[in-house]
């Protein structure tokens, strides 16, 4: 049966509510960031760590999930005006309990798929999530509302929260952010077409794992950064070639020791290919890891995948 439209925006309000409910502070919420009665399957697919994160590509708005809403006395205004989005936060994840369940924008969640839920960010849209407790990045498809909760800014998947590290202590502070449409038309236009990009995997199986060909990995322009602050690892120049000053970021750790861990490891095991050396930098209470610099923007680009294949971590491009 075909529901008319005002009833289909009354079930999505309702489902909202519904998990509103359930993300509302008192006794009867576990330890930890996720809800009531929820937690992980008790059979876990056995690749989660081999799910790769989504794709981006531009897809059209859903039509009544990206309207005002009221939640709990509150009204929400979801932004497809494509601005940039940054915020640091709160995430939790959301797993069984809602596995199956319609999302905001009608799809079936899958708690398996790298996706989550934000209150105005447009729906469907894509955002870079970073973990400031262990420096590790997702990138996730936003399908679905929420959470309703003062403290929180995002909800993930279980496998999404799986990848971030945060499944465990149920929540964790990170950054949020939005990778709007004309950043997906830009780096695709130096990759593959839109079009051409895979769907959000799943490790169920529901949805293909797939991985574009021939086409550099999507990563979001991070802002610029200041000059390192002193006592920080110095950049390195390379030893040929002309100077630039555009980097790979891999990662932002809020202890020093982690992040200078990371840049001996990718020295380690960049070294031997050429590959320009790793630094480590404070910038914000924060200590990011990048390689470079690169001559340009298309050599930084063109590095993409031999570094993710080397030290299992997708780069995002920024500059000095």
């Amino acid at each position: 049966m075909t529901l008319s439209r005002p009833l289909r925006l009354i079930l999505m309000l309702s489902l909202a509510i519904a998990v509103a409910a359930c993300s509302s502070t008192g006794g009867g919420r576990k330890k930890g960031g996720y809800y009531k009665d929820d937690g992980p399957d008790s059979n876990p697919p056995s690749n989660l760590d081999q799910v790769p994160d989504a794709v981006p590509k531009v897809e059209p708005y859903a039509s009544g999930a990206n309207r005002p809403y009221v939640v709990f006395g509150q009204r929400y205004v979801p932004d497809t005006s494509g601005q940039p989005y940054k915020k640091r936060g709160i995430a939790s994840w959301y797993g069984k309990k809602f596995h199956g369940n319609s999302t905001s924008i009608g799809e079936s969640y899958d708690m398996y798929a790298m996706t989550a839920a934000h209150t105005t960010l447009p729906l469907p849209s894509y955002a870079r999530v970073t973990s400031l407790v262990n420096g590790k990045t997702i990138i996730v498809r936003v399908n679905d509302r929420g959470p309703f909760h003062s403290d929180r800014i995002m909800d993930l998947s279980y496998v999404a929260a799986y990848k971030l590290g945060i499944v465990g202590p149920g929540s964790g502070q990170v950054i949020v952010e939005a990778i709007p449409p004309d950043e997906i038309r830009r780096l695709a236009s130096q990759g593959a077409p839109a079009a051409a990009l895979p769907e959000p995997a799943s490790a169920t199986g529901s949805t293909p794992v797939l991985a574009p060909v021939d086409a550099a990995p999507v990563a979001l322009t991070a802002e610029p950064l200041p000059a390192p602050a002193p006592g920080s690892a110095p950049v390195r120049q390379p030893a040929a070639g002309g100077l630039g000053n555009v980097y790979l970021q891999v990662g932002a750790f809020s202890q020093p020791a982690n992040a200078q861990s990371l840049v001996s490891r990718i020295n380690n095991q960049l070294g031997a290919d050429g590959a320009p050396p790793a630094s480590m930098e404070q910038s914000n209470n924060l200590y990011r890891v990048k390689i470079g610099p690169y001559p340009d923007r298309q050599s930084a680009l063109n590095a993409v995948q031999l570094v993710s294949d080397r030290i299992g971590i997708l780069p995002s491009i920024a500059a000095q």
